[in-house]
């Protein structure tokens, strides 16, 4: 697939993508310094906690920024939201952080192409997830997503060099990746309540679904792939 239509346009492209990268790590390492407690799940609950009536727009913020900075893990800030605003209203600001999240990923993949995601993403999971997203379909990216502890964040990027509509990307991401933070929500919100004992034992599934999904990720994308080649839709 050529990605640029003349050389002049492939050196716009290497130069956006040279800026956008150094913007990130001007935010990144302005975070780092000045917001440390973005990177430390019990700082960060009691500083959303703190904006008060702001505080699920905060939230929402940065469930979204951790899809494309991954500072920490997703479903720790979706254990943060149940914990902060309970099951209901927790799945609501989580899911909708982690959406906006993931179509800013699709989008910047979609606008600045394919030396931009090499640049933002691991050299192995390019490797590994390049072209997995048309390989296996929607109902390959819902199966997919939906088992944590798999790069997820980085198939938004890599699904963004596709011909995938956002709107199709954004329907298989969000049925697919539901499950996970409903169940995460509920514990930080199980945990809220005192009820310490089931909300450990549903995290306690949801870190050994993880740890599976992390170390059989290669198995589980070729199962996914094998998979879809053998539905007749």
């Amino acid at each position: 697939m050529q990605l640029f239509s003349s050389a002049e346009s492939r050196k716009r492209g290497v130069l956006v993508s040279l800026l956008v990268l150094t913007g990130f790590l001007v935010l990144y390492l302005s975070v780092r310094r000045y917001a440390p407690f973005l990177f430390d799940p019990v700082e960060l609950r009691a500083w959303i906690d703190s904006f008060g009536a702001l505080a699920p727009a905060v939230f929402i913020v940065v469930q979204a920024g951790q899809v494309i900075f991954a500072p920490i893990p997703g479903q720790v800030v979706a254990l943060v939201a149940g914990y902060l605003f309970g099951p209901l209203a927790g799945t609501v600001y989580s899911v909708t952080g982690v959406l906006l999240g993931s179509a800013i990923a699709f989008s910047l993949a979609d606008r600045y192409g394919r030396t931009f995601v090499e640049d933002v993403l691991h050299d192995d999971v390019v490797a590994r997830f390049d072209g997995f997203v048309d390989r296996v379909g929607v109902p390959g990216l819902v199966v997919f997503v939906v088992i944590p502890g798999l790069p997820d964040d980085a198939v938004c990027f890599l699904a963004g060099l596709t011909e995938w509509r956002l709107r199709t990307f954004m329907f298989a991401i969000a049925i697919g990746r539901l499950p996970a933070y409903v169940l995460t929500v509920y514990a930080g919100g199980e945990l809220a309540s005192g009820e310490f004992l089931e909300g450990i034992a549903i995290l306690g599934g949801l870190i050994a679904a993880s740890a599976v999904g992390y170390y059989k990720r290669e198995a589980i994308r070729d199962g996914v792939v094998r998979l879809r080649e053998r539905s007749p839709f």
